[in-house]
């Protein structure tokens, strides 16, 4: 098991242990094309690696030693055209197979892997294309995309190249039919070619939901931080299936459908879809046999509203979720239902896992769960001073040591935004938590969404989670808007289950029921009934926008 090489210990008798004795060793050249892709395909070439469906019931499984062939064949396609060392090539991918042979190819090449959302208009792109100098683009075959970046093309002069895959397009390089010629013999670089482990390997543009979106780069060692995320709380198996639901543009793609599972030795399971229907998410797990899913809340909130009684979950041994706060209603009813505990994880794109339920502590709903090592998590005051118990403050990591496997080396080309959040030994996360008695981690919201209203510090996440509780309500998002005699006050936008309808009798309903969960100076003054909320690709809440309605 390739684990044993980056790990002194694999296996731990308590939380303790596990917190006190876990260390991630790394060697002084990784490279997760080679040593984990290649090296499987030499020792277990017959070794299942992605299973791939869509929703029109094609399937595909691909072995180690098939994603060797495809991924050499694609770097000496895309060598071919110039790409090397440090250059940047943006994924707009979405789901399709064909993400993984051009991700593992560039990790080979040593280019700067870009995964992004097929959602970006022509401006996005542009702007992502001129802030890292992005020279080519892969692309799924949406006409939709295709348009959106022949639109950006004239504002982008760095971009050389545009690459579609499984069509063909005017202006566009085929990519299926050029993998499918090139020679399935590639070398590893040599001489200046070579990576070493401080070379950028990934950037991800964060989703953007207080501002322009960031650059978070990431070193060739990131994929070793990610053994904490799929093996000890993912509770990866070697030989097992896990499904995580996330489009390959967002950075939970590389938490669950790659890094950490290959090296633990897990199968990854793909679903490849247009449009999320609950039903066939399940029907889909079911036949394939997955061992572990991880998903938003977003996702358990339908899943946990259609009738899960007559589905067979006995393969499916593990439930998981991040992305966003988990609400303790939708934590028990799918507990009810199914029999599986969802164990909440806790990180961000910088990072890998930081905080979780992991497998030695009995999860507490609603809770994100306890830190995990090799990073060193603490909360603090607005003076720097630890929190006691129950006191709010911001999460933050000590790295007075050194940087932790996984952690982000900084903002691309943004000095400054760096300084701005890790400074004085310290990285600030922006979010906002206390912890209880036991050590658990309860989350309270991002420091750019709590609010003050006649004094009282209001966090979202606990109002959201009230209104949860209620039947009527399916989604919800609580945001201030100003008021002269509080300063602020609480508004709900909310989304409501079906069979509800919007009412003037409803909206004093929700409002007293929330004055019974919570504290009563937390109730929404204005509740706002919507069809939808606005979202980024990772099923965040983009409160930022409902704010800019408020105001």
């Amino acid at each position: 098991m390739l684990l044993n090489k980056y790990v002194e210990k694999t296996e731990f008798t308590s939380y303790e242990d596990f917190k006190n004795n876990f260390k991630i060793n790394l060697p002084p050249s990784f490279n997760f094309a080679y040593d984990i892709v290649d090296e499987h395909a030499r020792l277990t070439p017959k070794k299942t690696a992605l299973v791939w469906c869509d929703e029109n019931s094609k399937e595909a499984i691909f072995t180690f030693h098939e994603l060797k062939r495809y991924s050499d064949k694609t770097a000496n396609y895309l060598k071919s055209l110039g790409i090397k060392k440090g250059d940047a090539v943006m994924l707009i991918l979405k789901r399709h197979y064909e993400f993984w042979f051009a991700c593992i190819a560039l990790h080979k090449l040593g280019a700067i892997c870009i995964p992004a959302t097929h959602l970006l208009t022509p401006k996005d792109i542009a702007y992502r294309s001129n802030a890292a100098s992005i020279k080519m683009i892969i692309c799924c075959p949406d006409k939709k995309v295709i348009e959106n970046v022949d639109k950006a093309e004239k504002d982008s002069p760095t971009l050389k190249h545009k690459l579609v895959v499984r069509e063909n397009f005017p202006g566009w390089n085929g990519f299926t039919e050029a993998i499918e010629k090139a020679s399935e013999k590639f070398d590893r670089p040599t001489g200046n070619q070579t990576t070493k482990n401080e070379d950028i390997f990934l950037l991800y543009f964060t989703s953007g939901t207080t501002g322009m979106p960031k650059m978070v780069y990431h070193d060739f060692t990131y994929p070793l931080g990610h053994i904490l995320t799929a093996k000890y709380w993912l509770n990866g198996e070697d030989n097992g299936l896990h499904l995580t639901v996330a489009d390959t543009g967002w950075a939970k793609a590389a938490w669950g459908k790659i890094y950490g599972q290959w090296i633990i030795g897990s199968a990854v399971f793909v679903y490849d879809y247009e449009k999320f229907v609950p039903k066939n998410l399940i029907e889909v797990m079911i036949r394939h046999g997955v061992t572990a899913f991880c998903a938003p809340p977003t996702i358990y909130r339908y899943l946990i509203k259609e009738d899960l009684s007559g589905y067979d979950f006995s393969k499916l041994k593990y439930c998981f979720t991040a992305g966003e706060p988990l609400n303790a209603e939708i934590y028990n009813q799918f507990l009810k239902m199914t029999g599986h505990k969802l164990m909440e994880g806790y990180g961000q794109t910088e990072t890998v896992v930081l905080v979780a339920n992991c497998r030695w502590i009995k999860p507490k709903p609603g809770s994100m769960g306890k830190p995990m090592p090799c990073y060193d998590v603490d909360i603090i005051d607005e003076n720097g001073k630890s929190c006691e118990a129950g006191e709010e403050g911001q999460i933050v990591l000590h790295v007075d040591k050194e940087k932790p496997a996984g952690m982000f080396r900084g903002y691309y080309r943004d000095e400054e935004l760096t300084k701005k959040v890790w400074h004085d030994n310290l990285y600030f996360t922006g979010d906002i938590a206390y912890r209880d008695e036991d050590g658990y981690f309860w989350f309270v919201g991002r420091a750019d969404d709590c609010f003050k209203s006649s004094g009282y510090r209001i966090g979202p996440f606990e109002v959201e989670s009230a209104l949860l509780e209620h039947p009527a309500v399916l989604e919800c998002a609580i945001t201030a808007v100003p008021d002269p005699t509080r300063g602020q006050i609480v508004k709900a936008t909310v989304v409501l289950a079906k069979k509800y309808h919007a009412s003037d009798t409803l909206v004093k309903e929700l409002q007293e029921h929330v004055k019974k969960v919570t504290a009563p100076y937390k109730y929404p003054r204005i509740v706002e009934f919507v069809a939808e909320l606005p979202k980024t690709i990772s099923g965040k809440i983009r409160r930022v926008e409902i704010r800019g309605k408020n105001n």
